[in-house]
């Protein structure tokens, strides 16, 4: 939100554009990117046509003024206490590949089928303040802007080798169980995987551990070498130079770039 000052600064034309509300609605409307907009207390009050076409919802109205993120148990598994504290404070808040469960919105009624099969999703919450006659601030609403990084609309096989992946990552990759989880063949996993993903079940496998990798070294009450053995590779094998490949530095560089003093 603009206050009086920095509105003054502002050519005219913009001033006008954002003090119309029925062009910043439809300016946020005909938007490509999907875009919430939440009360204080999570409550849905806009979704734009880009959340309709991305979800097959029909209407505006099957969510605004129904849906409350403080209720949906399946997105606080997912983004977790800290998450929903920040939102809370009107804080800032980006969540990349958030895994999106498709199946919630059919247990909570909104549609009779899910709308596509799996997608990642990178979150930004971004909160509105606006000052107020005694020179405080007050908080408005909080705006969630999200990119869609990966949407498998079927591949159901895909899906669950995927999902073995995620849930045996401490495990040594095993081509084999995979396949066995996707009832596929080795050779046919490994194609169709590469069709559909980009990579290949052992790069998706390696990218998963770099990123639990990344995590635990944010937790400084950790050794690099315990993180490593955490994570069930060891510190000097090839998992150290394949971190130092993705991310152009080591581990301990990592580290210190990525914790807040």
């Amino acid at each position: 939100m603009y206050n009086s000052h920095e509105l003054d600064k502002l050519a005219k034309p913009f001033k006008e554009l954002i003090s119309n509300q029925g062009l910043n609605y439809q300016l946020l409307d005909l938007h490509p990117i999907p875009i919430e907009i939440f009360t204080p207390d999570g409550m849905c009050i806009f979704a734009n046509k880009a959340v309709l076409e991305l979800n097959n919802i029909p209407d505006a109205d099957y969510i605004v003024g129904k849906y409350n993120y403080n209720e949906d148990q399946a997105c606080f598994e997912i983004l977790g206490q800290d998450v929903y504290d920040r939102l809370s404070r009107g804080e800032a808040v980006s969540f990349p590949d958030f895994p999106a469960p498709p199946q919630d919105v059919v247990a909570r009624g909104v549609l009779d089928i899910k709308p596509w099969e799996a997608a990642t999703l990178d979150l930004f919450f971004l909160p509105l303040w606006e000052q107020d006659e005694g020179g405080g601030a007050r908080f408005v609403c909080t705006v969630l802007f999200y990119t869609v990084k990966n949407m498998y609309q079927g591949r159901a096989d895909i899906i669950r080798a995927e999902e073995y992946i995620k849930e045996n990552w401490l495990e040594k990759f095993d081509l084999g169980k995979t396949a066995l989880a996707a009832n596929l063949s080795k050779r046919h996993l490994q194609r169709v995987f590469k069709d559909v993903t980009g990579t290949t079940p052992n790069e998706y496998y390696q990218d998963i551990k770099l990123e639990k990798i990344k995590e635990k070294l944010l937790d400084e009450n950790l050794s690099v070498e315990q993180v490593f053995k955490g994570c069930g590779v060891e510190i000097h094998g090839a998992y150290h130079k394949l971190f130092k490949k993705k991310t152009g530095m080591s581990p301990s560089e990592y580290r210190k770039a990525n914790i807040r003093n």
